[in-house]
């Protein structure tokens, strides 16, 4: 199989598996059928007859025992926290934070961090079926140039925080860099950026205004960790007099642009407010059951309209960035919670992991689904293991028995990234023996 889909970037590739699943429309799954790809981009999905009818000069690939479907698409990480991954488990939220991952950031994350940080979180992502992330940490122009380098699609934050880092002295600062690096990828193929400021109560109303202002400007999207804990609304309540998200309501930020990550803490009425202004949710819930931060309300927010989209937060808090894992738990929690089966079935489920987490980042136009004119970000998953067979319903086992194990191969902009379950561009063990030695330095340090 060739690297790219398509090398020349003017011929076709004739792609057909025993199952093709668009996600659009939600639920279907096409048999017999193919994905015919020229460049980064898919022309059509149709009959595999038909295709080698219409194309009879392009390149096949029948992919037997499979299922194509778009790329998982993780809608809230903290790549470069690979590094930190298993450093303080077990803590509350404020605890690890404050005793003990911010302190080892103010030491050790430099560009070499995140270089290494990322480059370890992109090959776990495009291994496990993942083909864009949606990022929020410091050296953002790292993580830009990895992803890149790696040929990752992703959208990078202009992160913002009221207190100076090793990246950037203070709001100022952090504004600036930021616009500096949403400017130098105006012409990326690969990676976008979104305002990212870390929290409401991390950051205060000037900057946030500043960023209101410019992202309407920009028409970029606004990423930010929003009602985590029930901590951080009764704090927020006693020091603003409003909670959080009303906060943010009288800044002009609760709008279309939005991501709201986590959510755990929400009225009804403010899941109406969410729908009526178009906000999108990210869900984290393995993260959120890690450091019981509690629990967002999925099916009510899906039931109101909301866009609901799954993150797998930092490796540091999770521990991985398995988005197979992430959309089960996912649609478990949202039947145990609601005390209904049938809520969050596996086809939504699906739509969350992909075409939500597209919708949450303003990407849906181009990423999400398997439909013309879309970029040919897919993945092929191996149906006919021990762990998948019978096959009664592929979207099913997708949701329910599947694992990233299983994903054979990932194409990201017609390039194939993943063949036979192994990188094709990057070394993974030399990435995981540079991650092994920043372990050994930190653990060392640590004790």
């Amino acid at each position: 199989m060739a690297d790219s889909i398509d090398d020349s970037a003017t011929g076709e590739h004739i792609i057909s598996a025993s199952w093709v699943i668009p996600v659009v429309p939600e639920g279907d799954v096409l048999t017999n059928h193919a994905v015919v790809v020229r460049a980064d981009r898919i022309v059509e999905v149709l009959p595999v007859d038909v295709a080698k009818e219409r194309y009879p000069s392009a390149a096949t690939t029948h992919l037997e025992g499979h299922a194509l479907m778009p790329g998982l698409v993780n809608a809230h990480t903290h790549a470069a926290m690979s590094l930190f991954r298993g450093y303080a488990d077990d803590l509350e939220l404020m605890d690890w934070l404050n005793n003990h991952i911010w302190p080892a950031e103010g030491r050790w994350v430099d560009d070499d961090f995140v270089q290494a940080g990322t480059r370890l979180a992109i090959a776990e992502m495009m291994l496990g079926g993942t083909t864009c992330f949606n990022d929020m940490y410091f050296f953002p122009e790292v993580t830009a140039r990895v992803a890149e380098s790696m040929k990752m699609r992703a959208t990078v934050g202009m992160i913002m925080i009221d207190f100076p880092s090793r990246w950037a002295g203070g709001p100022d600062e952090y504004l600036e860099k930021g616009l500096a690096l949403h400017d130098e990828l105006r012409h990326s193929r690969l990676v976008t950026t979104a305002f990212a400021p870390h929290a409401p109560y991390t950051v205060s109303d000037d900057p946030l205004r500043k960023i209101q202002t410019i992202a309407d400007e920009l028409d970029v999207p606004v990423h930010m960790h929003v009602h985590e804990t029930a901590g951080e609304v009764s704090e927020a309540s006693a020091r603003f007099g409003t909670r959080p998200l009303e906060r943010l309501s009288e800044l002009g930020l609760v709008g279309p642009r939005l991501a709201a990550v986590h959510m755990t803490q929400l009225l009804d009425g403010e899941i109406d407010a969410l729908a009526d202004h178009g906000v999108s949710v990210v869900h984290c819930p393995e993260s959120n059951l890690k450091l019981a931060s509690g629990t967002c309300p999925v099916a009510e927010l899906v039931d109101a309209g909301v866009n609901v989209a799954i993150g797998t937060d930092g490796a540091a808090s999770n521990n991985d960035l398995n988005m197979f894992s992430e959309l089960r738990t996912a649609a478990l929690l949202a039947k145990v919670s609601s005390a209904d089966p049938t809520t969050l079935p596996a086809a939504k489920a699906l739509t969350l992991a992909t075409l939500g987490g597209a919708r949450a980042m303003g990407l849906d136009s181009e990423i999400g689904s398997l439909e013309p004119e879309k970029q040919a970000d897919m993945i092929a998953i191996d149906l006919s293991s021990v762990f998948t067979q019978p096959v009664y319903d592929p979207i099913s086992q997708i949701v329910y028995s599947a694992d990233r194990g299983q994903v054979a191969h990932t194409w990201i902009a017609g390039l194939q990234v993943v063949r036979d379950g192994q990188l094709v561009r990057d070394d993974a063990t030399e990435i995981a023996s540079v991650a092994a030695d920043w372990g050994k330095r930190m653990s060392e340090a640590k004790s």
